[in-house]
């Protein structure tokens, strides 16, 4: 092109200034679409594209090939003729090889108005479904063009570049453009595909840039690598039975026996697939109805078991895809299994390369210092009054319902999040607006999260791992609870285990712990856990809290999860106590599956999966958890014989049918003879008894059919003499002709 040729291009080109054109780039520009792209003007259709290096640069349309010139620091230029921008590609020439290219600039923003609005406002319901990376196709006269539309929120952002494996981790020909007051930055980026690493390069208002990882990214790479992944759904579910009827399903007042799975180490090397290929005959085993996974979002640190965040909409990569995971629920729903998943709303670490300081400034997390930083984690605290943050965090809720098929969310450390001073000491914490500690930001999103969960996905479960003596955790929103579905009861669980713990020579001094969970029993809708939280750090596995020899540790493991089940709430049970593992969990290490070659601890899996069987069969058991019309006491107060009686009643308690009653012996002897009352006379059954030689008891049991008397015992008009097993439980049913 000769001198001439060029100086004509440069004086019909739409006039830009030079300053501007340098920002354009190098990627600095909050808006480089202003400039790069095609624009029309006076004399045609400017074209400018950045090819750095290049040594010759064509604009190619379907109507012919336009010599570009090089205008300033690698941007090139032509002008066509027309008013009207044509379709266009780009062919570069580099020495001897000649690339050819697309123009991420002659595309239209692929957020909408109505997008861009609702992220304004917070309250943006599908957000994943437009921040992200997204794999788009679009048609043009020249053809199809498939690529990737990137978007993130930024909103104090110099300026933001997309970098990746596609472009040699260089953002300077694929800066953003800001969509405005939004604070999002949006770019689509032609050609690449699924599997592409990504970053976003963001300038900070100092001029300084800094990599970090999508927040929005729904796929990673594996740990310790830190980039996002370009992915996309292509599994096909096959659960559509589950979920046509789970709107239907009310899971607070239905049978719900919990396995709590770490999937790292339930057994290790199996990953989402394997898992599933295992996990699932183990459940229908022994019975449970449902698994709760420890968190899986992904997190850079595996020794926080995944309670350390880092990308809060992609599924571990350590175990798999996304597809994986999808596969591991779909299983699961098809086998009749629900699916809760731990999430973890509350913090977030300080990793460099992800949320943390996100544009520059504290964006994520609360910027003042005595609310957005965690003493004892060492990670930040959301900031729960910026309506975007909690868009964030919304969206996340229904993401894992919508788009995993999840069945609820168990959200962890709630309390942490309710009351400012958590955890802090004297000028350690800032009260609220009403000199009060309550969080009343974190208050309002919880409840909110709540709500749009039991809205958009009826016959979900949100469940709050709340420690304190907060009230109305499961209340409605409307009536000014937080609004969960159930709540895990962490003064049973304290109180239990304490009980436990003591030799049964001592218990009847500690009797008041084992009966005081009953009288606050239905001021929520409890779960009773024995989680991961119970077997780590020193304190041993649950078997090895037990006092006595080895078959005392077995029978009192027994005696308390016959409690456990009878006891008013559903109940989650951490992987590998159902078979009484006998060190505290590793997560480096798998469970101990080598000690069901044992017959002692094959027996306590099997009144695990009896207990289960039982359960799910017994309406008494589980249709009245949260009211007293489902439980009543026979005698409380027998401290002195270490026992408790009671009955479980469901709705057809009067007919004699959905009716059970409990006697548990925590002493280490048993009672011959002992009488217990009971509601009428006439037949009864033991329908179990952990003492059964089939559990590794024993065998101190009730055989055949009890005939109670009309004899009035323990307040109740009848009585039956049992003999009661050492550290066992026995359950009675009527015999119903």
């Amino acid at each position: 092109m000769s001198d001439n040729t060029a100086h004509d291009a440069l004086a019909l080109a739409v006039p830009v200034e030079s300053w501007v054109l340098s920002d354009v780039a190098y990627g600095r520009h909050y808006n480089p679409h202003e400039v790069l792209g095609g624009h029309p003007g006076e004399h045609g259709v400017t074209i400018r594209t950045v090819r750095h290096l290049a040594d010759a640069v064509e604009i190619v349309t379907e109507n012919g090939t336009y010599p570009a010139v090089h205008e300033q620091d690698g941007i090139w230029l032509a002008v066509l003729p027309g008013n009207e921008v044509p379709d266009y590609r780009v062919k570069a020439t580099y020495g001897d090889q000649v690339v050819d290219g697309d123009d991420p600039y002659r595309f239209l923003p692929t957020l909408g108005d109505i997008d861009t609005y609702l992220i304004g406002e917070g309250r943006h319901e599908e957000l994943w479904k437009v921040l992200g990376a997204h794999i788009k196709h679009f048609s043009g006269p020249m053809g199809e063009v498939s690529g990737v539309a990137f978007s993130v929120w930024a909103p104090n952002a110099r300026a933001v570049r997309v970098v990746g494996d596609f472009n040699y981790w260089d953002g300077s020909a694929t800066a953003m453009r800001s969509l405005g007051a939004c604070g999002v930055w949006e770019l689509f980026v032609p050609g690449v595909g699924i599997g592409a690493r990504y970053k976003f390069e963001i300038c900070h208002r100092d001029g300084t840039w800094k990599q970090k990882a999508d927040p929005l990214a729904r796929a990673t790479e594996i740990p310790p690598a830190t980039a996002s992944v370009v992915t996309d759904e292509f599994h096909q579910w096959q659960d559509q039975e589950w979920m046509e009827q789970r709107p239907q399903r009310d899971p607070h007042n239905s049978p719900m026996s919990i396995y709590e799975v770490h999937v790292g180490s339930w057994r290790q090397g199996l990953g989402y697939r394997g898992l599933a290929d295992e996990l699932i005959p183990y459940l229908k085993e022994t019975g449970f109805t449902h698994v709760e996974f420890m968190p899986v979002a992904e997190h850079p640190f595996g020794g926080s078991w995944g309670y350390q965040v880092s990308s809060y909409y992609a599924p571990t990569a350590r175990f798999g895809t996304p597809d994986d995971f999808r596969y591991l629920v779909d299983q699961l729903h098809q086998a009749g299994i629900g699916v809760i998943l731990d999430w973890v709303p509350a913090h977030f670490p300080k990793d460099d390369f992800a949320l943390a300081r996100f544009d520059g400034t504290p964006l994520y997390e609360d910027p003042d210092p005595l609310r957005g930083e965690h003493p004892d984690w060492g990670t930040y605290v959301f900031n729960f009054g910026r309506r975007e943050v909690r868009n964030f965090l919304v969206a996340n809720a229904l993401y894992w319902l919508e788009e995993f098929h999840v069945d609820g969310l168990r959200v962890d450390a709630v309390a942490s999040m309710l009351y400012l001073d958590y955890s802090r000491n004297d000028g350690q914490w800032r009260p609220n607006q009403y000199g009060g500690r309550e969080n009343l930001e974190a208050i309002s999103f919880l409840q909110e999260a709540n709500a749009t969960a039991y809205r958009k996905h009826p016959g979900i479960v949100m469940c709050a791992e709340e420690s304190t003596a907060w009230p109305g955790v499961t209340s409605p929103t409307e009536q000014g609870g937080l609004g969960f579905g159930l709540k895990w009861n962490m003064g049973w669980m304290n109180d239990t285990l304490r009980y436990m713990a003591e030799d049964p020579v001592n218990r009847r001094w500690h009797h008041g712990e084992l009966t005081f969970s009953l009288v606050y029993a239905f001021s929520e809708q409890f779960i009773l856990p024995l989680s991961h939280d119970e077997v780590v750090h020193g304190k041993g596995s649950l078997i090895a809290k037990m006092p006595g020899d080895d078959w005392q540790k077995r029978a009192n493991l027994r005696a308390l999860y016959a409690y456990m089940w009878s006891h008013p709430g559903k109940q989650l049970l951490f992987m590998g106590q159902e078979f009484g593992q006998g060190v505290e969990w590793n997560a480096d290490n798998s469970l101990d599956w080598w000690l069901l070659e044992n017959p002692d601890h094959a027996g306590i899996k099997n009144l695990i999966s009896d207990l289960n069987a039982l359960y799910k069969a017994t309406p008494a058991l589980w249709t009245e958890d949260f009211t007293y019309h489902g439980f009543e006491w026979i005698n409380a107060n027998d401290g002195d014989h270490n026992v408790i009686t009671y009955l479980r009643k469901g709705k057809d308690a009067e007919g004699r049918k959905d009716l059970i009653a409990c006697i548990i012996n925590f002493a280490g002897n048993p009672h011959e003879g002992y009488r217990v009352g009971l509601p009428f006379p006439g037949k009864w059954e033991e329908v179990l008894n952990t003492d059964s030689e089939d559990y590794a008891g024993s065998g101190v049991t009730n055989p055949g059919v009890l005939e109670a008397e009309e004899l009035p015992w323990d307040g109740q008009s009848a009585s039956v003499r049992l003999r009661v097993p050492p550290l066992g439980a026995i359950f009675l049913r009527p015999v119903v002709d």
